[in-house]
């Protein structure tokens, strides 16, 4: 029997294939496209996937401005953050956030669906969030992804 064919395959920094890819978040429900999002940036999606290494994608969401929640959750769910300073709680609705800044409920979403460790904080990095319909990376020549068609 030849074992060869056998033996599992681990991905190196050498053989990682990393592709820029674009999500409109046009009409999707928040958590479900964090969850599909973060398993991008993660690399779950693809056949060398080693949970060592930053084998994901560069992922680019565009029209975060226009995402949704079911339920309730646009104003009943909380964010809650501290500034370090006695007495800094600070406490915000989904309806505030995306009033103030409509990236941070997406980059908030993915981020807490990331592992938490110095593997996290780099794979949050190829995270690119924008409100409007327009980007600044047409240089990567990035691929259109419909998440609907996705596991």
């Amino acid at each position: 029997m030849d074992t060869l064919s056998y033996k599992t395959v681990s991905a190196t920094p050498n053989t990682i294939d990393k592709k820029w890819v674009v999500v409109d978040a046009n009409d999707q429900i928040v958590g479900r496209l964090a969850s599909k999002v973060a398993m991008m940036l993660r690399g779950k999606h693809k056949v060398n996937f080693t949970p060592n290494l930053d084998c994901g994608d560069n992922v680019i969401i565009i029209n975060a401005e226009k995402v949704r929640f079911t339920g309730k959750k646009l104003t009943d769910k909380v964010y809650v953050r501290h500034t370090g300073y006695p007495g800094g709680q600070r406490f915000a609705t989904p309806k505030d956030l995306l009033a103030r800044k409509p990236e941070a409920v997406i980059r908030e979403a993915v981020r807490r669906m990331l592992p938490k460790n110095r593997l996290g904080n780099k794979l949050y990095s190829n995270l690119h969030v924008y409100a409007g319909p327009e980007h600044p990376h047409q240089a990567q020549s990035p691929v259109i992804i419909n998440l609907n068609e996705q596991k």
